[in-house]
């Protein structure tokens, strides 16, 4: 009987480190997966800065900025 009760302890000890290695591990993931959000919200927020879009705009398509005296608006309004 005592043999029997000893191999129970053993194997729910067994199982709870089982599961503590498993926790281990999604706290690793879970860690490295916000340091990658972290840096992809950084670049998102580099390449969409306005500068860089003027710049690329400027270089790539050669668009220019429009003056105050160019520009017209339209009333969608209607």
């Amino acid at each position: 009987m005592f043999a029997v009760l000893l191999a129970g302890v053993v194997a729910v000890n067994v199982t709870v480190l089982r599961l503590n290695v498993q926790l281990d591990r999604a706290g690793l993931e879970r860690t490295e997966l916000r340091a990658d959000i972290a840096r992809l919200r950084s670049q998102l927020s580099s390449a969409s800065a306005t500068s860089r879009v003027d710049r690329l705009a400027q270089k790539e398509l050669g668009l220019i900025q429009a003056d105050a005296d160019g520009m017209i608006f339209v009333r969608l309004d209607r």
